[in-house]
């Protein structure tokens, strides 16, 4: 009897050593990154793990139901495409991924904090490009195509004259203008330049752009 009692709390035990080693540990480090209002959810996956499946679901803060997000289910990469489903920069949102294994064991879910497309995303400083004329330095700014979508109505950038003595004179521009030319400039000089966005209506901007040098004819 006495080793039937034995041989059954060993049993046990092992039974209870298989489940926790079923038992898949979620994952971390769940956090939006946005640039420009492309919202691209990542985590860092359990470690030691292999051949994980993960699922992403996603709400609206103050709303009690979860919705999976279409074409990040049973997922292998760690990182989901979420642009389409927070696209509205006035709410906020959360999201939350769960692993599942080959053995259908999964963990438990992982949350975001809370997420503001407006306020959470990081701008991008235009895209720069200078052309030389008789009259002066034409200059000509792209913004990248998501943050032109999302606040159209309300960029403005400014562009940085940067002379060689370190001196800087700064001219502003608006979204719809297509270039601007800044002109009365000495002849044979060099002058370098960078460009910034700006969004006026939430006192926010872009770091300064890449330093861009000409020399005038």
């Amino acid at each position: 009897m006495t080793h039937l009692l034995l041989g059954a709390v060993l049993l046990g035990n092992l039974g209870v050593c298989v489940a926790a080693q079923d038992v898949l540990v979620p994952p971390t480090q769940v956090r939006f990154h946005s640039v420009d209002y492309k919202n691209i959810l990542r985590w860092t996956p359990p470690t030691n793990s292999t051949s994980l499946q993960y699922y992403i679901q996603w709400k609206i803060y103050g709303e009690p139901q979860w919705l999976d997000v279409d074409g990040c289910q049973g997922i292998h990469k760690h990182q989901c495409d979420l642009s389409g489903v927070t696209s509205d920069p006035r709410e906020w949102y959360y999201a939350r991924v769960h692993a599942s294994s080959l053995s259908s064991s999964k963990s438990a879910w992982a949350l975001s904090p809370r997420f503001s497309p407006r306020w959470d995303t990081k701008i991008s400083p235009p895209v720069l490009r200078l052309n030389l004329t008789e009259k002066g330095i034409v200059v000509r700014l792209k913004p990248p195509r998501l943050l032109v979508q999302k606040m159209r109505s309300s960029l403005l950038y400014k562009i940085y004259l940067i002379h060689t003595s370190g001196e800087e004179e700064v001219f502003e521009m608006e979204y719809d203008s297509n270039k601007v030319t800044l002109k009365d400039l000495n002849h044979k000089a060099k002058y370098c330049l960078q460009a910034q966005t700006m969004i006026p209506l939430q006192t926010r901007s872009s770091d300064r752009g890449s330093v861009k040098c000409v020399t005038t004819l």
